[in-house]
């Protein structure tokens, strides 16, 4: 009878011994992150569309005579200087006009002399004499004026510039007046931009205007506000806006269709840092940090009565702080921060880092970071 109970006083032992073992793996202690506070920062905001560059000082040249064009200068795209020719006419029947007109005034000079020394003599009248030399000035005067036309045959440029499309070709008459081409200034390009007029109040003269290629980003041209419109267009419902645009280097072109971006004046906005953004099926996140009573107003899935259990066990402190997966509405980054439109308020912690390894609910130690002053914006 005794053997039964060495056996069971071996297996109490045993189970004695067991219990004293080394006690379970404790849980890892919760992450550290990096926070900062949400603060107001100043934001430029932008008005895109699509507008079309016109040179702002564009000449059309006409022909300021009549005539068969007999040399063409000038091509499409050449650049030409102040006086430079450009078309010759046909000169033929100028000259024998201007060759008759010249003797017709040698014939006038050779009378008024003439009469001048019948004049001198007694031999004639002082009216007589009047009338001769009258008529020498006018057949001087058509001398001047066939010279002129003449030299209108020769048709130079104005001023320098790019030439445009040429419209005539060598062998054709061209008519006094008639338009032949257009010297194009490319100096400075002007464009017309229609912002909606709820932005009225933050518009203003000299803002900077943008221009980009199409689907790029990259800046092709900055320019400034030149004018406003007093006017808003009861269609559109639209302020017209023109912005000119310098283009030493003639990169831009007359006519040239780009992406412009006019920058209204800044405002200040409630905002995070780049750092704190996550973005999940195309909804962007930010982690904010709160207290138990904020995660049991949004819980999600997270098993509070664990939670609860820890906290009550001491093994989470009474004032701990949680990762709350926070929705929010962005505006375009500028300066490393996001504007918020929707989802947070003003200081408000956010966690800037281990963002990946963060989940709703889960408990984190806060390092406070230091939030660099938001530069102002451009």
């Amino acid at each position: 009878m005794r053997h039964p109970q060495r056996l069971l006083v071996s297996i109490a032992a045993l189970i004695t011994v067991s219990s004293c073992g080394p006690d379970a793996p404790k849980q890892p202690p919760p992450p550290k992150v990096q926070a900062v506070m949400t603060q107001m920062a100043e934001f430029t905001e932008g008005v895109d569309t699509v507008s079309t560059l016109q040179s702002t000082n564009l000449v059309e040249l006409a022909a300021q005579s009549s005539g068969r064009i007999l040399e063409l200068k000038i091509s499409q795209g050449d650049v030409v200087a102040a006086g430079q020719l450009l078309i010759v006419l046909d000169q033929a029947q100028q000259q024998a006009k201007l060759a008759e007109d010249k003797a017709k005034a040698e014939s006038a000079k050779a009378n008024w002399l003439r009469y001048k020394y019948l004049a001198e003599n007694g031999a004639t009248s002082q009216q007589e004499l009047d009338r001769f030399r009258t008529q020498f000035i006018s057949a001087q005067e058509t001398v001047k004026s066939s010279e002129a036309t003449l030299s209108y045959s020769n048709l130079r440029s104005p001023s320098a510039g790019i030439v445009a499309d040429v419209k005539p070709q060598v062998g054709d008459v061209i008519q006094q007046g008639e338009v032949f081409t257009s010297l194009v200034q490319n100096g400075e390009l002007e464009a017309q931009v229609e912002v909606p007029a709820v932005f009225a109040d933050r518009l203003a003269v000299g803002q900077p205007v943008l221009l980009s290629a199409p689907g790029s980003d990259t800046i092709l041209a900055k320019g400034t506000v030149d004018s406003i419109d007093p006017r808003i267009t009861a269609t559109t419902q639209g302020l017209l806006v023109k912005a000119v645009f310098p283009n030493t280097d003639g990169k831009l072109r007359d006519g040239q269709r780009l992406r412009t971006r006019v920058q209204l004046q800044a405002k200040q906005e409630l905002s995070v840092p780049f750092a704190a953004v996550t973005q999940t099926s195309g909804q962007s996140f930010v982690f904010r940090l709160g207290t138990f009573e904020e995660l049991k107003a949004n819980p999600g899935k997270v098993d509070l009565e664990r939670l609860e259990k820890g906290i009550n066990a001491g093994k989470l402190p009474a004032n701990a702080s949680f990762a709350l997966q926070t929705p929010v509405s962005l505006g375009e980054l500028e300066n490393a921060r996001y504007p918020i439109t929707k989802g947070l308020q003003l200081n408000q912690r956010v966690a800037t880092t281990n963002l990946l390894n963060l989940k709703h609910g889960m408990p984190v130690q806060p390092q406070e970071a230091a939030a660099a002053n938001p530069a102002p914006a451009n």
